[in-house]
């Protein structure tokens, strides 16, 4: 995929959740794309092998661990820049797949937490630094559940719509300063940690959401969308790109080889 290489003052893509799946997929092809990626997540060891990997090959990365919903910490971390390029909001989750009668109000908390609470503190924190550079553009990824609700995700597709709707108002309430909002809804994407977590670690449930679908997204399919959204031309915002496998057409429609 070709890329234009980013602006000296546009250089600095943060990363939040990098330590895997998506985030460190999409850290990997904006490092290949030319900027200087800040790795942030609440595992240190995993995003400074990933800085390691990366400096290795060539590029420039570093490793800062961050809890997106601790907001002392937040403010601190916005304080190491002057100016960034990127803002990649990707730390989120789901946790349980009860209905509402009976779902865990601390998963639904820490799934908004996370989701909507994390992203508006990194958000906050460093959309200064994105103006101050000239050109940046803020990243949400957020989920095709935020666009479309499902039995047994209430608690998941609320705070994915939570995302999704801080991304729209962000960019009504920015606009003529320059910065741009992007959001990414991906669907069904198969990585090594998302439904394994969501299930408690139970590894028989969380394959059971794959199950039968002969090729369910991966992380660096929605890398690589992401990476194309930031390196379009400043003038050109991409709104909202919703992503799915083939196989899927929507959030309760899916096609399996069984």
């Amino acid at each position: 995929m070709a890329t234009a290489a980013p602006s000296a003052a546009s250089r600095i893509a943060v990363v939040t959740g990098a330590s895997g799946g998506i985030g460190a997929a999409t850290a990997r092809r904006l490092a290949e794309a030319g900027y200087r990626v800040v790795l942030t997540a609440r595992r240190k060891d995993r995003i400074e092998a990933l800085a390691e990997e990366l400096t290795r090959a060539g590029h420039s990365a570093v490793a800062y661990q961050l809890d997106v919903t601790d907001r002392a910490a937040v403010d601190e971390f916005a304080t190491a820049f002057k100016t960034i390029g990127v803002l990649v909001n990707n730390a989120g989750g789901a946790l349980g797949a009860d209905p509402v009668a009976t779902g865990d109000p601390a998963d639904w908390r820490t799934m908004y937490e996370t989701n909507v609470i994390g992203t508006l503190n990194v958000t906050q924190a460093l959309l200064p630094k994105l103006v101050a550079g000239g050109d940046g553009v803020v990243v949400v990824v957020s989920s095709t559940a935020g666009h479309g609700t499902y039995e047994g995700g209430a608690g998941y597709v609320a705070a994915k719509h939570g995302a999704h709707v801080l991304a729209e108002t962000l960019r009504l309430e920015i606009v003529g300063q320059p910065v741009r909002v992007v959001e990414i809804a991906p669907g069904m994407v198969r990585t090594d940690e998302f439904a394994l977590n969501r299930f408690g670690g139970d590894a028989e449930k969380a394959a059971k959401v794959y199950e039968g679908v002969a090729e369910p997204l991966t992380a660096d399919d929605v890398a690589e969308t992401i990476t194309w959204a930031v390196t379009r031309p400043s003038h050109v915002n991409v709104d909202l790109l919703v992503l799915r496998p083939r196989a899927q057409a929507s959030n309760t429609k899916v096609h399996r080889e069984l």
